[in-house]
């Protein structure tokens, strides 16, 4: 092969590793050069051994499928380094990956060049990550990845969903994103039960299947998931109430602010409202103890009462 001809069919097998599928005019546009030549250039890969499928037609186009004898996936410098790095730093929120990653980037790190081995080194050298016990709710990483994937390629998936008050039922959803805050996963869908956006927590899904059916991608309101999702914790129902005054302007406290789902809203220049109402006790205290100033508070009973005796816990211990 000439330089320009392995140079394109890198580019091509990259192209091909970006996306599910590509219409032959996409990669041909994106090549700088004719349909016929994408078509040659796919015949070479495969008779490299690169499984490339194609549906002819209007609709028709090629992918990389899926398979044990898939050559090795071509990184540039940059992803690489990234791949690494979230590797070696996996992963919050996941059960059991840490082991499954560190397996991983020892492969990734023996294919990689003598240009890219030293910094992902470095790195491993340099940075200690911390296990914490804390028994909090974790998300399923192979759910995760079934998840990912629907949303990826607009593919309507069912699971079996428990909602805050341990009731289960089937949910028929179009997957759209999914977000990570305090911990915790969520999935952002269109419920197609319900007629409506709807936020899951992964860890309360099971039994995630993939229907293939994909259907086009809904216009989201609003132009930032993360943002949606952290209005929709906002309004959602919680167990517990509590409300505190604080005496501090509301944008020093959102500077302070640990969860997207806790509520400000400023009185004047000078105090504001937080909102930490929440299904978890010891997840509002955490919420109190950030505030970074003094307050007043509005709760339950049963808010009040933890308060008070983890209060009392903390002034014997240091009595």
């Amino acid at each position: 092969m000439s330089t320009d001809m392995t140079a394109r069919m890198l580019r091509l097998l990259s192209l091909l590793q970006t996306r599910r599928e590509w219409s032959g005019a996409d990669l041909a546009d994106r090549l700088r050069v004719t349909v016929r030549t994408v078509r040659r250039d796919i015949d070479r890969l495969r008779d490299l051994g690169y499984p490339v499928d194609s549906a002819r037609g209007h609709a028709g186009g090629y992918r990389l499928a899926a398979g044990t004898d898939l050559p090795p996936l071509l990184l540039a410098d940059d992803e690489a380094f990234a791949v690494a790095v979230a590797l070696r730093t996996a992963a919050g929120g996941l059960t059991g990956i840490e082991e499954t990653a560190l397996r991983a980037l020892a492969k990734l790190e023996q294919v990689l060049p003598r240009r890219l081995r030293g910094q992902v080194t470095a790195l491993q050298r340099g940075v200690t990550g911390i296990a914490w016990t804390t028994g909090g709710p974790r998300a399923d990483p192979a759910l995760l990845a079934a998840l990912a994937v629907a949303c990826r390629d607009h593919e309507i998936v069912t699971f079996d969903y428990t909602t805050r008050t341990g009731a289960t039922s089937p949910r028929r959803v179009e997957p759209q994103h999914l977000v990570a805050s305090g911990g915790l996963w969520y999935l952002l869908a269109h419920d197609t039960g319900r007629e409506d956006w709807r936020v899951f927590r992964l860890d309360r899904a099971a039994g995630v299947a993939a229907t293939g059916h994909r259907v086009p991608a809904r216009e989201l309101p609003g132009a930032d998931p993360g943002a949606f999702v952290a209005a929709r914790l906002a309004a959602a129902p919680t167990r517990h109430r509590a409300v505190a005054t604080v005496r501090a302007p509301a944008d020093d406290v959102r500077a302070h602010a640990r969860h997207p789902a806790t509520r400000i809203r400023p009185l004047d220049g000078t105090t504001c409202l937080v909102d930490a109402s929440d299904d978890s006790l010891p997840r509002i205290a955490r919420t109190l103890a950030g505030l970074p100033a003094d307050y007043t508070l509005d709760a339950d009973p049963d808010v009040l009462d933890h308060l008070r005796e983890s209060a009392q816990r903390a002034l014997r211990a240091t009595g």
